[in-house]
């Protein structure tokens, strides 16, 4: 089962420069072959669908994150669990939360087609990863960069 939480309170001065996506009781989706995460039959879908909802929650009435991001991805899982490595994870995390600019087939998708972070995965220019030992689960935050 996938359990999603909202954003976290964020100070007047941050709120509108950053955003917090929980999603628990899954892995990030992960990139890996040539097709579309986000196709229908994608063996990610499931968890593509996890993140697109969580970001749903949090981007509810708020615009694109736009300029150069920062993005923090803290992973929890047992201590034994088999998942993809970091550069994959990142990236399929990349790709979910930045917006269609494509022609790709995300109608099975419905109201989720349109849920985005950020406009292009390029934004990103600062990335911080850790895996911590608990219960699946992730946290993605993601900050417009201070130059």
């Amino acid at each position: 089962m996938t359990v999603v939480r909202g954003p976290l309170a964020l100070s007047a001065d941050d709120g509108a420069a950053s955003i917090r996506i929980d999603v628990f009781g899954e892995a990030p989706p992960a990139k890996g072959e040539a097709k579309s995460m986000l196709s229908a039959l994608h063996a990610q879908s499931r968890r593509v669908r996890a993140l697109l909802e969580a970001a749903a929650s949090v981007m509810r009435d708020r615009e694109l994150l736009a300029g150069a991001l920062r993005i923090d991805v803290t992973l929890t899982a047992p201590r034994a669990a088999r998942l993809p490595d970091a550069t994959n994870l990142l990236g399929g995390i990349g790709d979910v939360l930045q917006a269609r600019a494509t022609g790709a087939d995300v109608g099975h998708l419905g109201e989720l087609s349109t849920v985005a972070c950020f406009h292009d995965d390029a934004q990103i220019e600062e990335v911080h990863y850790r895996r911590v030992e608990g219960p699946l689960g992730y946290v993605v935050s993601i900050q417009v960069a201070n130059r």
